[in-house]
C-alpha cells in the first residue's frame, strides 16, 4: 500500500473542537491553534453539548489571521443545502477565503431521534447528501442554476454572495464503500473514517480502525479516484491521542480498557499514543503507507501535540 514518495503532500494539521465556557476561552483556543502552526479548526455538527458550528467557526476566523475553518462535518439532513451554501459562502467572504466545506450524510442516530427527524436508510441519506453536495457546489459558482432531483428542486437560483475562493475545498469523510467512492470522485480532501453504520461508536467502529481495514479503505479511494488521486489530500482524524513519554504503558492500558489488541493501537492511524519523537516517526510512516498528510487531533491535545506540528507542518 506504499505511496509514491515523489507525490507526497506537505503535512498539515487540524484541531477538532466543540465547546468553550465563554468567548475568551474559544478565542484563546483559536489563537493557540494558529500560534502552534495548526492549519485548520474543525467542529462537529451535532445537537448535544457543543457550540453551534457556524457562529463558532466565524468567531475563530475573526480572532485569527491564517487559521482555516471547517465543519467535520455538516450533516446534510440538518439544513437545506441552499441555506448551508449561503452560510458557507458568507463565512468565506468574511474570513477572506479560509473556509473548507465538510459535508456528510449524517450518522448519529441520537440527533435524529431527539429532533424527530426520520433516520432513513443509509442509501436514502447518501442519495440526499449527493444531491445536497451538487447544489452547494453549484451555488458557489457564477450565475444562476436549476436542479431537479428526488429530494431537492432548485429553480433559477443565484447563490449570493459568492465565496472569495473560486472553489472552496470540499472535505468528505467516509468509512463505507459507497461514500468513499463518492468522496474519491467529488472531494478535494478525503477523510478515511471508521464505519458508523450503527449510528454509534461501537465495537464495529473499532474493527474498522485497524491497519488492514485502512488498507482496504484507501485502496477503494485510489481505485475510484483514478487520475484524480494526485489532486486529493488524504485526511485522518486521530480519535485516540495521548502525548506521553510512556507510550508503551499508555497503549497497554488503553488496549485493556477498549478490549483491543495493543498492536492495533500502535499501527492504526486513528491512534497517536507516545512521545513526540515516536509520533513524528509514526505519522511519517503512515504517509508512506497510506498517503495521510492531513491529520486532525482533539482540542485537549493542542498544546501537547504542538511539538509534532512544529516538526512536520509544511514538510
Amino acid at each position: 500500500m506504499a505511496s509514491d514518495k515523489s507525490k507526497h503532500r506537505p503535512f498539515r494539521f487540524g484541531v477538532q473542537a466543540s465547546t468553550a465556557t465563554n468567548r475568551a476561552a474559544w478565542v484563546d483556543l483559536a489563537k493557540r491553534c494558529e500560534g502552534h502552526g495548526y492549519s485548520c479548526l474543525t467542529m462537529p455538527d451535532h445537537f448535544g453539548d457543543q457550540l453551534a458550528p457556524v457562529p463558532a467557526m466565524m468567531t475563530a476566523a475573526d480572532a485569527t489571521e491564517k487559521l482555516r475553518i471547517c465543519a467535520l462535518v455538516f450533516d446534510n439532513d440538518y439544513k437545506h443545502p441552499v441555506v448551508l451554501a449561503k452560510e458557507l459562502a458568507t463565512m468565506d467572504l468574511l474570513s477572506d477565503g479560509r473556509v473548507e466545506i465538510g459535508l456528510g450524510a449524517g450518522w448519529m442516530i441520537t440527533d435524529y431521534e431527539q429532533l424527530g427527524i426520520p433516520y432513513d436508510s443509509p442509501g436514502v441519506r447518501i442519495d440526499r447528501f449527493v444531491e445536497g453536495l451538487h447544489i452547494i457546489k453549484q451555488a458557489m459558482q457564477p450565475g444562476k442554476f436549476s436542479f431537479s432531483g428526488k429530494h431537492y428542486t432548485i429553480t433559477d437560483y443565484d447563490g449570493l454572495p459568492k465565496p472569495v475562493q473560486a472553489r472552496p475545498p470540499v472535505l468528505i469523510g467516509g468509512g463505507g464503500k459507497r461514500v468513499l467512492g463518492i468522496a474519491a470522485r467529488e472531494a478535494d480532501i478525503v477523510g478515511i473514517n471508521p464505519s458508523m453504520h450503527a449510528g454509534v461508536v461501537d465495537a464495529e467502529a473499532f474493527a474498522h480502525m485497524t491497519a488492514d481495514a485502512v488498507d482496504e479503505k484507501v485502496a477503494l479511494v485510489r481505485a475510484a479516484a483514478g487520475d484524480r488521486m494526485k489532486d486529493i489530500e488524504l485526511n485522518v482524524r486521530a480519535f485516540l491521542v495521548n502525548v506521553t513519554d510512556d507510550g508503551a504503558g499508555a497503549r497497554s492500558r488503553l488496549a485493556g480498557m477498549l478490549s483491543v489488541d495493543e498492536a492495533m493501537l500502535t499501527q492504526s492511524p486513528f491512534a497517536l499514543i507516545g512521545s513526540p519523537t515516536e509520533l513524528i516517526e509514526r505519522i511519517v510512516e503512515r504517509r508512506e503507507r497510506w498517503g495521510f498528510s492531513y491529520v486532525i487531533v482533539g482540542a485537549d491535545d493542542v498544546d501537547k501535540f504542538a511539538p509534532v506540528v512544529a516538526a512536520l507542518a509544511g514538510n
